[in-house]
């Protein structure tokens, strides 16, 4: 579980990365997961956004769905875009605070 000072320090560094999950029509298949997957296990931090036009859950759900399928935290959820957590087992590169 994250502190709100670890969770602050996480969405500091959120504002710099790239959106690289998108969420659309397909809603959350077992694709979106292992991409997400992936994408944890090489950058700890991702950010993603769900299409609001076209998408059937909203952003708070399919945060909290991968974060589930993907043993991540949910950083954030802000509009369409939340930002996923999960420290790497070996050489982890962000360090957060106590």
């Amino acid at each position: 579980m994250l502190t709100s000072k670890q969770r602050a320090y996480l969405r500091s560094l959120a504002v710099k990365e790239d959106t690289i999950l998108m969420v659309g029509k397909g809603g959350l298949s077992g694709e979106i997961a292992a991409q997400a997957d992936s994408a944890l296990e090489k950058r700890e931090l991702i950010k993603g956004r769900v299409l609001p036009d076209s998408c059937p859950v909203s952003s708070r759900e399919a945060a909290e769905a991968l974060a589930r399928g993907t043993g991540s935290e949910v950083v954030q959820v802000i509009g369409s875009k939340f930002v996923l957590y999960r420290r790497k087992k070996k050489d982890a590169k962000i360090v957060l605070p106590r």
